[in-house]
């Protein structure tokens, strides 16, 4: 059953994205991955299988998918979950217990904030949320029972970028688990393995997937052993994309970085754009030079992302008057997909993180969040322009 990728090959990116896990169906000759549509196979006598006896262990599409992710971030194994949230559910579950401790970036995805306080708190995990793209944060807050590090770089939505190399360096000196969710740059943008992370994680549901038309999850790791113990938790609590949903994520890798490319592209011009409006007070895009993170993700990154985030002058009112007169940017959650959105963080992807932890952070009530596609980018910029004159 394919589970495994090589780590070294002369494929590049590109063709990766295209060919890694999909060979062509060895019994039709088929040369896009079939959707095996079903729960159980034929086994020739109890226990003697072909590799698959039920598909929440194991279906072909899925390991195509796995296969693929994997070669993607430059890993040696991949799993694939139902949503980012089951990925991370799975993995905070496989590895920790009561008395443990995580350090966390205090700027994370809502969902995050909330399966750690809400859910994995009343287990007895201790977390401390801190600003990571600070040099000393992680060493300040860490403990003997620290266990893992969780990071986003960039962050959601706050697009803080931490220099990876030495917080993964420090965790794994420390004999923790390192996790980046790379969910906002990529691995067209960023390996965070190639950094020291001990897993990528990603809500494929965003550019990986990239059609906004399935909600996916998956982990990468290169260690075999933490793979194992995290394969058994997969199974075990049952967070599987269906073959359908691991199809549809197939058929989004194999155009990832043209997307992400040009999605880049207009990010850049509207950030740029974004910074000379008298309208904006502040602009959270580290491919601007005066970003506090830009020399970092200019160090770790290909290019910068299409997350933009910014500040506007006035009231709340004014903000929200503003997101909801746009006419291509849809209101509305997620990211990542072809089309562009915008929403209002506090209010919705962040709204389950009370107001003073919000504010703490930066993440204002006022705040916008640009998930930039690839329309035409001049179109864009008009749409923005005549919203803010709303």
């Amino acid at each position: 059953m394919p589970r495994r990728t090589r780590p070294a090959t002369a494929d590049r990116f590109a063709t990766l994205a295209i060919h890694a896990g999909q060979a062509p169906d060895p019994t039709t000759g088929a040369i896009m991955t079939p959707i095996y549509a079903t729960s159980t196979y034929v086994q020739e006598k109890p226990g003697v299988h072909k590799g698959y006896d039920y598909s929440r262990t194991n279906n072909p599409t899925r390991a195509a998918l796995e296969s693929n992710l994997a070669a993607l971030e430059g890993a040696r194994y991949g799993l694939a979950f139902s949503s980012g949230c089951g990925a991370a559910d799975t993995l905070l579950g496989g590895l920790l217990k009561t008395g443990d401790h995580v350090v966390s970036g205090s700027d994370v995805y809502g969902g995050t904030y909330r399966l750690f306080t809400r859910v994995f708190r009343k287990f007895g995990v201790d977390f401390t949320f801190v600003d990571t793209s600070v040099p000393g944060a992680i060493e300040g807050a860490w403990r003997p029972a620290t266990r893992l590090l969780w990071l986003e770089s960039p962050s959601n939505p706050l697009l803080k970028i931490t220099d990876l190399r030495a917080a993964c360096g420090f965790a794994r000196k420390h004999g923790a688990v390192s996790v980046v969710d790379n969910t906002f740059a990529t691995p067209v943008l960023q390996q965070p393995l190639s950094l020291g992370a001990s897993v990528v994680l990603h809500s494929t549901t965003k550019y990986l997937g990239g059609h906004s038309d399935t909600v996916g999850g998956a982990l990468l790791m290169n260690d075999r052993a933490l793979w194992k113990e995290l394969k058994y938790f997969q199974n075990a609590i049952g967070a599987i994309p269906g073959p359908f949903d691991s199809w549809l994520v197939l058929r989004g890798t194999k155009t990832v970085h043209v997307r992400v490319e040009r999605a880049c592209e207009n990010a850049r011009r509207i950030a740029a754009w974004l910074s000379r409006r008298p309208e904006v007070t502040r602009i959270h895009y580290p491919g601007l030079r005066s970003d506090a993170g830009h020399a970092v993700a200019k160090k770790q990154m290909k290019d910068f992302g299409a997350m933009i985030s910014f500040d506007m002058r006035g009231t709340l009112a004014r903000s929200v008057r503003f997101i909801s007169s746009t006419r291509l940017f849809a209101l509305a959650e997620s990211l990542g997909g072809v089309e562009s959105l915008i929403e209002h963080p506090a209010s919705m992807t962040h709204g389950s993180i009370p107001r003073e932890e919000r504010l703490k952070s930066g993440l204002t009530d006022g705040l916008v969040r640009l998930s930039v596609g690839i329309e035409d980018v001049r179109d864009l910029v008009a749409d923005l322009e005549q919203a803010l004159k709303r």
